[in-house]
């Protein structure tokens, strides 16, 4: 009995542990650029492909990239990311969309963007996510989410704002060091979430094991008065 009421005591722990996660499940983000800015370090933005909304949830001039389902398929990479509702942190995976961004005359392609995150790409400026491209810099991120300007973790919905830094990689691959960190625009991830799975299976394990416990109670009881 001491072992069944330990196992009870443990699964509860557990889901106290795990009764915020939620996990990102559609959506989209959407990025306002500085064109200006860019044409003038030489990427010049000729167009959008793939299945990209136009225009954005930021005004004229924005766009809007679908966040991969959970589920997704090859070639589109499935998203992963699972946060805490209420406070964002702990949270782990990514935030996978489709859809690219050409610039000088569609010679250059970037998309199908990742939205991870690295400890150690935080900064004062930098709240360690990072957007990769995909298409043409395998895996390389292009910019460094800055500081949240707003952030709202809740249960069924994740919406954070924030702006988009050229990243050392990107600057390097343009050849001026000088552009590290520069604001190139806004980013406004608009994502709906559900509870992670995790959660109610342990919510149903531990009320199984509850009911197991009641119907042994009665029996223990009458040893005792025995």
């Amino acid at each position: 009995m001491r072992t069944l009421k330990t196992l009870i005591v443990a699964a509860a722990l557990a889901f106290t542990g795990q009764a915020n996660a939620a996990s990102v499940t559609s959506g989209q983000t959407n990025v306002l650029l500085d064109v200006e800015l860019l044409a003038s370090v030489g990427l010049v933005l000729s167009g959008v492909g793939g299945p990209v909304i136009l225009p954005g949830n930021l005004g004229p001039g924005s766009v809007a990239f679908p966040i991969n389902a959970r589920n997704a398929m090859l070639p589109a990479l499935p998203t992963t990311f699972t946060y805490t509702a209420g406070s964002l942190a702990p949270f782990s995976g990514t935030i996978e969309h489709s859809g690219t961004v050409l610039f000088n005359e569609g010679t250059l392609e970037v998309g199908n963007f990742t939205i991870g995150f690295d400890a150690n790409r935080a900064s004062d400026t930098t709240s360690g996510f990072f957007v990769a491209d995909n298409v043409t810099f395998l895996g390389v991120p292009l910019f460094d989410v800055g500081l949240p300007s707003a952030l709202s973790a809740m249960a069924d919905a994740l919406t954070v704002a924030a702006d988009l830094l050229v990243s050392a990689e990107l600057a390097g691959v343009l050849g001026n060091a000088g552009l590290i960190g520069v604001d190139v625009g806004d980013a406004l991830i608009e994502a709906s979430a559900v509870p992670e799975p995790g959660t109610l299976s342990l919510l149903l394990a531990g009320l199984l094991l509850g009911g197991v416990a009641s119907t042994r109670r009665p029996a223990g009881g009458a040893r005792a008065n025995g």
